[in-house]
């Protein structure tokens, strides 16, 4: 469920630690050849070299193979793996290891096992030993919005002085797990502008961007906000289906337009409308999730049969979002008592919550039932 904390947490000293500039390139460097399927080596006391199996082609799998130090394996979410090998998993570990022979299977394969929105036309698999940087591959999958499936193998000592290593970013694991919490950290307002709106004349837009230099993270203004002692205040996530394409499958669309609507009625509020689609998974991976939905699951087992927690997000970016407009205490216009425990969690004084209910349009009946049943929204 929603954390304050990422989903992804670290397991030392170390993932907590601020990260300075040159590190954060090396994130955003490795977010982007992971993106790409160039395979990237975590750093640590048992270096692995990695890749996505969504992303990565023949080149990178013969990089992965010629490097290694010994047998790869396919890095999957417990949910995921039990699928794949068709027997239920205990869930207490970040992730479960499946032995891949070498030479690697082929890219087309790997996709297949990562992705069940895809043919299933398995190949056989059987466990091994999860390695120590386990969760730092998954993460650094979550960060790219990939499918959290990784190619992993132990890389050879010395890889960056051999020719087939040349160019490889290497990253330490640690930094990929404090980066999701040291990103609020670097937030900055770029541009604020009017911009009347129909249900408020009278509003502003704030953008904010952090220093991955990534999707901007919105805060709308209804009116003077600071002025009040308490402002009604709506954390939103960004659904481009619901709120700008009006899609019936969520009320995400009515919950926005109906959150700006009662700010203007009380004379203030904010919105804070932030680039977390799909609960923190990215678009991509939403609609995968939808494809999933259609075929019986709901939304919770989507979106761990892909491999993610049924909520990725967490509130680091809208505190700070909240500080830089001077907001200490606000009431929460939500319906998830989560969200709540959330924000209180980075230090944001939450004086009350306020209901936002909307009624279920026909389409959206068994989402709201799972809101309420399985994520604990208070929708009476």
């Amino acid at each position: 469920m929603i954390s304050a904390t990422p989903a992804v947490s670290g397991r030392g000293p170390d993932a907590s630690a601020p990260i300075g500039a040159p590190r954060t390139r090396a994130v955003h460097r490795a977010v982007a050849d992971a993106r790409r399927g160039v395979p990237v080596v975590l750093a640590g006391q048992h270096p692995l070299i990695v890749a996505p199996a969504e992303t990565v082609g023949a080149e990178g799998l013969h990089l992965i193979d010629r490097l290694a130090a010994g047998p790869a394996s396919l890095l999957l979410a417990p949910a995921r793996a039990a699928a794949v090998l068709r027997r239920p998993l205990a869930e207490t570990a970040p992730a479960v290891a499946l032995a891949l022979a070498r030479p690697l299977i082929d890219a087309a394969t790997l996709r297949r096992v990562a992705d069940p929105t895809l043919e299933q036309i398995m190949p056989s698999f059987a466990l091994t030993s999860v390695p120590d940087q386990a969760e730092a591959a998954l993460a650094l999958g979550k960060l790219a919005r990939l499918l959290p499936a990784m190619v992993v193998a132990p890389v050879r000592p010395g890889w960056a002085s051999l020719p087939l290593g040349a160019g490889l970013l290497a990253v330490p694991a640690a930094d990929l797990l404090a980066y999701p919490t040291n990103l609020a950290a670097t937030l900055n307002r770029v541009a604020e502008v009017e911009i009347p709106l129909e249900d408020a004349p009278d509003a502003r837009l704030i953008a904010f961007r952090a220093l991955d230099q990534g999707i901007e993270h919105m805060a709308i203004l209804v009116g003077a906000p600071a002025a009040k002692a308490a402002p009604l205040v709506r954390i939103h996530s960004e659904c481009f289906t619901g709120d700008l394409l009006g899609s019936l499958r969520c009320d995400c669309g009515p919950q926005l337009k109906g959150a700006i609507r009662r700010m203007a009625e009380e004379g203030a509020g904010v919105v804070l409308y932030l680039a977390q689609e799909g609960r923190g998974i990215g678009l991509i991976n939403k609609l995968r999730a939808y494809t999933l939905q259609d075929r019986g699951l709901d939304t919770v087992d989507a979106n761990r049969a892909l491999g993610w927690q049924a909520d990725e997000r967490n509130f680091h970016i809208a505190a700070a979002m909240l500080d830089a407009i001077g907001l200490k205490r606000i009431r929460l216009l939500t319906n998830n008592p989560e969200k709540m425990a959330g924000l209180a969690a980075c230090g944001v004084d939450v004086a009350e919550r306020v209901p936002h209910v909307f009624a279920p349009n026909g389409v959206n009946d068994a989402y709201l039932d799972t809101k309420a049943r399985r994520f604990g929204h208070l929708l009476d």
